[in-house]
């Protein structure tokens, strides 16, 4: 059982931060946790963390059953920095378990892998945003400093995909226009493709109370109204832009 802490607010939709937790990180030391098995990374990273100012490393360690051993007694984590491939407990479940039994921490993936597809799974299992581990210190610092104040960070200029420029255009960011192009029952289909749980088109035709022909119908005018090319892509597109994953 995690205790109560400054950052224990529980939101009603994953990685959305409420104004009263936002408050209590700017009056207080925000704790940060790094998860990755390389020693020497994971210890220039603290000290460039440590470094900002406003933040202070609680935890290092070197796979999710370090870090879980550490947590289980309920020292608090507001962000907690996690390498994608680990052994022992890797990334992918390290950020499932941290949604699972820490819904007041936001995980970000931190990884040289970003394959749209590598993101998109990410985002599936609860990360709050991801970044290179090529990233420089002041966009680092100003992905920490949006995930505090808003929740999420998406970056798309750090993609590896051929979806990448269209997503980037200013057109396709604005969450209003988006929701205009999208009927409800379109949209109803991204919240399903969208879901951690990765359900298959079959398995949405079925949750839709659809024939299979219908839903790829759905996807297919979905892709052309939004320029994405794959299903990866539109789970971006779709955290991106606010259509699912948070609020307001």
């Amino acid at each position: 059982m995690i205790a109560s802490s400054p950052f224990s607010t529980a939101p009603d939709v994953a990685c959305d931060i409420p104004l009263s937790l936002v408050r209590a990180a700017m009056d207080s030391p925000i704790p940060i946790a790094l998860i990755d098995d390389h020693g020497l990374m994971r210890s220039a990273l603290a000290d460039m963390i440590q470094s900002m100012g406003r933040y202070h490393v609680v935890v290092q360690a070197g796979n999710g059953v370090e870090y879980i051993n550490a947590v289980q007694h309920g020292l608090p984590v507001a962000v907690a920095i996690v390498d994608l491939h680990m052994p022992q407990m890797n990334g992918f479940d390290t950020i499932r378990w941290i949604r699972a039994h820490q819904p007041h921490t936001r995980s970000v993936a931190l990884s040289l892998d970003m394959a749209e597809e590598t993101v998109a799974r990410t985002l599936h299992l609860g990360a709050c945003g991801f970044l290179p581990k090529t990233v420089e210190k002041d966009l680092f610092r100003d992905a920490l400093d949006q995930v505090i104040r808003e929740g999420h960070y998406i970056n798309l200029d750090f993609l590896d995909t051929e979806d990448g420029p269209l997503l980037r255009s200013a057109h396709f960011h604005a969450r209003q226009r988006a929701f205009a192009l999208l009927t409800a029952r379109e949209t109803d289909f991204v919240r399903h493709v969208c879901d951690e749980t990765e359900p298959t088109y079959d398995q949405i035709a079925d949750r839709m109370t659809v024939s299979l022909s219908t839903v790829h119908g759905y996807r297919e005018s979905i892709f052309r109204k939004l320029h994405v090319k794959s299903k990866a892509g539109l789970v971006i597109f779709a955290y991106k832009v606010g259509l699912v994953g948070r609020e307001g």
